[in-house]
């Protein structure tokens, strides 16, 4: 896909350089406390928008991309996978998740701009906290309760947009010389174990990228939001504002930024629409209303805890800190909190496992 162009892969985005993102259903979270990660209940569906020219807004068809459906108060993840390092931008309304400046077309720094590949496995809301994100939750435009129209003070573009950047030819190929040296003293090490000597095997590169027809159009230029003369919004048009609080580290690139292409490989617009204009739109039926928490806790089913020993928390921005959850402007819902117990949640990544004790000897 060195031509930048983006594909789908059954529920998956397929961005060029083998990055793959899958949207997640999920628990939504109470919108007050900092909680464990909620568990991954499913993929949403993706279709590409020019497989439907006579149902979509004549402005998704201009932006090109993909649509999924989600319910109002919805909450999701961004799950990502890549076979070579890669820095990707995941914006909300075009406003950087991770920065909370404007949607920019190449990765910056102070503020870090990306998500580093595949060393972030998941990005479960905005920067928003040392140590933690607010989850992302789907709302209807015109609100003013998106991310976009808290930082911007407008409500133009909703969905969510993705863009990614390989490394430079030479880091690229310093990069692979170094995978192909641990592959080679990987081998090494299981040979001389196969022959009664001893050693660590090496850390597993990341892996490969699958291949998928059904390229993506990219999104194109501004569209205007409703001025004299303009098409007005679709009626199912929804942006990302945000839920509870979590604990999610959001990883600090310990690259040089010279290190990375100063062009995207490949980038895509996200459009998120209800399920009502879903089925107009595709004929298809939208997926079910979101499973209750406090029933999934009630049932002793798993939350998670992730920790990468090695990585270095972003700090958030002003403008991220700022963002206030979707509760303010559509009240609370009353759904009761069952927190998990501690045997509910479950360690992932570099899990400290259990103390050992020590005697005399």
């Amino acid at each position: 896909m060195a031509d930048g162009t983006v594909r789908i892969d059954g529920n998956s985005l397929l961005l060029p350089g083998g990055v793959r993102v899958r949207f997640i259903r999920t628990l939504r979270l109470p919108e007050t406390g900092t909680h464990a990660l909620p568990p991954g209940l499913g993929e949403f569906p993706l279709r590409r928008v020019e497989d439907h020219p006579d149902t979509v807004p004549a402005e998704w068809l201009a932006r090109g991309g993909v649509m999924l459906p989600v319910h109002l108060r919805e909450a999701m993840w961004l799950s990502f996978a890549s076979a070579e390092p890669a820095a990707l931008q995941v914006g909300a309304g075009k406003v950087c998740a991770v920065s909370g400046e404007p949607w920019s077309p190449r990765p910056a720094r102070d503020p870090q701009n990306y998500v580093v590949l595949p060393r972030q496995p998941w990005l479960d809301g905005i920067n928003s906290g040392k140590g933690t994100v607010r989850q992302f939750v789907a709302v209807p435009l015109g609100l003013g309760a998106t991310v976009e129209g808290q930082v911007t003070g407008e409500e133009v573009w909703g969905g969510v947009q993705l863009q990614s950047f390989p490394l430079n030819d030479g880091a690229l190929h310093a990069w692979r010389d170094e995978q192909r040296r641990l592959a080679e003293e990987t081998a090494r090490r299981r040979i001389r174990m196969a022959s009664g000597g001893y050693g660590a095997p090496a850390p597993m590169s990341a892996p490969g990228a699958m291949s998928a027809p059904g390229s993506v159009p990219q999104f194109g230029g501004a569209v205007p939001a409703s001025p004299a003369g303009a098409a007005p919004r679709a009626s199912g048009a929804m942006g990302l504002g945000v839920g509870g609080s979590m604990r999610q580290e959001v990883y600090k690139d310990d690259r040089p930024l010279s290190d990375w292409s100063a062009d995207a490989a490949g980038r895509v617009f996200v459009h998120l629409v209800t399920p009502p204009e879903w089925r107009r739109v595709t004929g298809e039926a939208p997926p079910p209303s979101p499973v209750d928490r406090a029933a999934y806790t009630r049932a002793g089913l798993p939350w998670f805890d992730y920790w990468d020993q090695d990585g270095t928390d972003l700090d958030p921005t002003d403008a991220l800190g700022a963002v206030k959850p979707v509760g303010d402007w559509l009240g609370d819902d009353h759904t009761p909190w069952q927190p998990p117990s501690p045997g509910q949640v479950k360690p992932l990544g570099d899990a400290p496992g259990k103390p050992v004790g020590d005697g005399d000897w």
